[in-house]
């Protein structure tokens, strides 16, 4: 079975000049945010093998969060430059290139492309955007492989985000 995570970055600071959109840091509720959706998959049970995630500082430092509160090792974070403002066939690409062993994934990124793959993998998941700090989890449970993921053997396992005032969509 595979487990893949969708984390969307937690709440940035606006954008403004000079500073480039690769560079703007958490605000300080992303910084909160973060922490309580690592918290929320912690008690879930959800620490993924490997967590991938954008160059951006917003969805790096989302992941160091995340990561630090489930006990994941920053170091072992793997930044992939295609994943910044990657569309969902990009990420489906990096997702399928993973290495076998690895049975649960989560991957940092960004709207819109995260919020259009859940689209694509659960068309009857109506979601809209994923608000910042949200995670869908998808199960695929006949997958032997990253490269078989798509939206034929999708099933929602978990879906929540900061301002859920409602328990986390979990699998039954």
């Amino acid at each position: 079975m595979r487990r893949l995570l969708l984390l969307r970055h937690a709440k940035a600071v606006p954008a403004e000049e000079p500073l480039a959109d690769v560079a703007r840091p958490l605000a300080a509720r992303g910084e909160r945010d973060a922490a309580w959706i690592g918290e929320r998959l912690s008690r879930h049970g959800l620490k993924p093998d490997r967590i991938i995630v954008s160059p951006a500082a917003r969805a790096l430092r989302s992941a160091e969060i995340v990561a630090s509160v489930l006990g994941y090792p920053r170091e072992h974070i793997g930044t992939l430059h295609p994943l910044y403002l990657a569309e969902p066939d990009a990420i489906l690409d990096i997702v399928a290139a993973q290495d076998a062993r690895v049975e649960s994934l989560l991957v940092v990124g960004h709207n819109p492309g995260l919020s259009d793959l859940v689209l694509e993998l659960l068309p009857s998941f109506e979601i809209g955007d994923l608000p910042t700090a949200a995670v869908v989890g998808l199960d695929y449970p006949d997958a032997a492989a990253w490269a078989e993921v798509g939206a034929a053997t999708a099933r929602l396992a978990y879906y929540d985000f900061p301002k859920n005032l409602a328990p986390p969509v979990t699998a039954r």
